[in-house]
């Protein structure tokens, strides 16, 4: 592959910024430009859910300008994203229309997990040092202008995220209408986040102990990494002594002595305490800079769908280990997903001529097996609804919202009657193409719960066979399996339905 030339664009709640890279496969990713534009479009989005049309024309400005820009290094592939600011507008679809009409450039809305997935991709791609410092019990705290992510690492793996509405641009539209001066803000912040850690500590971070926190933002990276050059690390006495000089300095001689525009100063401020407030709270020891911003996620990304680049972190099984982490939380049986989820998976190796699905499908059939009785815990009535509810309050950092959305319909419609489509769409946005995949994966999953009905891992060794029209399941069991066999017959029908194959049941031997 010969070289080409990429543009990555984030649309931010208080910048525009875009990276041009030259990417290929003999020398991988190379920055070459990084031009930004700050813009608050956040505080206008959060307060009035709308931006002015003065707002509205500095943002086409702009935009154009980075289309120019990319004619200039002509080049061949762009992605745009917008985030929270663009994410929480009322008039998203016209505003996105207007500005694709207006400047050429088409922007994508992340929403909040897949966001916070691509700054983690950002960070796992640094390698070495990214590897070293998740040995030990390690946070990702990735602020943005509406919110920050809290990410937790257990044993190299990425265990849990959780969302909360403290970013900075939020913050500082609420101490501005409470009318509080710079003075008062250290005491705000710190009341305003220890009210939502302490829930946050007791219900996720228990017993864990964290030593680094890894960040990722705008302007705390910047400050550690000026303070010696090339140094990616501050231990928790070097960000006290930097809150302290914030509060016996004044604005303009804070931002002479940092090298900084004093524009941004009230939002490095608020970003320091909260950062803080919040190593204060898990008793971490030092942080971790490594300077990364949502355009080298972006990058990586497509250098990674290109195969251009391969990382060597498992994402995947940072996803699996969410979700098991969502099962546990709920009092979810592991014995019985793994039951599940090793003759679902069964099933969908041993169908590939015929569902068409592919590896990612795999993984998604995979997390429903290890949520399927999440919703127990609220209800064993409703479960199915109760599952649904759960999977799609709770996110999976890595899959977008419409797979965790797919993923919460095959749960749901696991454990009661399912709804075709006609019926479906009065109710739901989803696509043809997506009902289609959650009837496939649905089908897959009714049959291993019904091979495994009694919940008691009857079935010693299952070996799966497609002949013509029907799908055979040769059983190896002493057991009585009558259960089994007569409750069978409805999951049957409806995987017949989606497949045209009829699922049999013989046994291997009788005791």
């Amino acid at each position: 592959m010969s070289v080409k030339t990429f543009a990555a664009i984030d649309v931010g709640s208080y910048e525009l910024a875009m990276k041009i890279f030259e990417v290929s496969r003999a020398r991988g990713m190379r920055e070459i430009d990084h031009i930004r534009h700050s813009i608050d479009m956040g505080t206008e989005t959060y307060s009035t859910g709308k931006l002015s049309y003065e707002r509205v024309d500095e943002l086409c400005r702009v935009l154009r300008e980075f289309h120019g820009i990319m004619k200039s290094y002509q080049v061949e592939d762009y992605q745009a994203y917008g985030t929270s600011a663009i994410r929480e507008m009322r008039n998203k679809a016209i505003l996105l229309d207007q500005i694709a009409e207006r400047t050429g450039i088409r922007i994508d809305v992340l929403s909040n997990s897949e966001q916070r997935f691509l700054d983690y991709k950002s960070i796992a791609f640094q390698g070495e040092g990214f590897l070293q410092i998740i040995e030990n019990g390690t946070a990702i705290l990735d602020i943005g202008g509406g919110s920050i992510q809290i990410s937790l690492f257990d044993n190299d793996t990425l265990v849990s995220t959780q969302n909360m509405k403290l970013g900075v641009l939020r913050l500082q539209e609420r101490l501005q209408h409470l009318d509080a001066g710079i003075s008062q803000y250290d005491m705000l912040i710190e009341e305003m986040v220890e009210s939502q850690m302490s829930v946050y500590k007791k219900l996720y971070l228990k017993d864990r102990q964290i030593k680094n926190i890894i960040i990722v933002d705008d302007y705390v990276s910047a400050l550690v990494r000026r303070q010696e050059e090339g140094n990616r690390f501050a231990d928790r006495k070097t960000m006290e002594d930097y809150a302290r000089l914030f509060r016996n300095k004044k604005l303009p001689e804070l931002a002479k002595m940092l090298d900084m525009p004093e524009e941004n100063m009230p939002l490095l401020y608020i970003s320091m305490v909260l950062l803080q407030s919040i190593m204060n709270s898990m008793e971490a020891e030092r942080i971790w800079a490594p300077g990364v911003t949502l355009c080298d996620g972006i990058a990586y990304e497509y250098a990674e769908k290109n195969k251009i680049i391969t990382s060597t972190h498992d994402f995947e099984k940072d996803i699996i280990a969410c979700a098991q982490n969502i099962s546990k939380r709920y009092r979810g049986s592991k014995k019985r997903s793994e039951t599940l989820e090793q003759i679902a998976l069964a099933i969908f190796d041993g169908t590939k001529k015929v569902h068409g699905l592919g590896k990612r499908e795999r993984l998604l059939l995979q997390i429903s097996t290890i949520l399927h009785d999440c919703g127990k815990y609220i209800s064993m009535a409703n479960l199915g609804e109760c599952s649904y509810s759960i999977i799609m309050a709770t996110e999976i950092i890595g899959l977008s919202h419409l797979e965790r959305e797919i993923v919460a319909n095959v749960v749901k419609y696991n454990h009661r009657e399912f709804e075709y489509y006609e019926t479906m769409e009065k109710f739901s946005m989803l696509d043809r193409e997506s009902y289609i995949r959650i009837a496939k994966l649905t089908a897959i999953l009714r049959l291993a719960n019904g091979l495994d009905r009694s919940h008691k891992q009857k079935f010693k060794d299952v070996k799966i066979s497609l002949k013509e029209d029907k799908l055979i399941f040769t059983v190896d069991t002493d057991e009585d399996i009558t259960l089994e066999k007569g409750l069978f017959g409805a999951r049957a029908d409806f995987f017949e339905e989606v497949y045209s194959i009829r699922p049999v049941i013989k046994r291997k031997r009788v005791s």
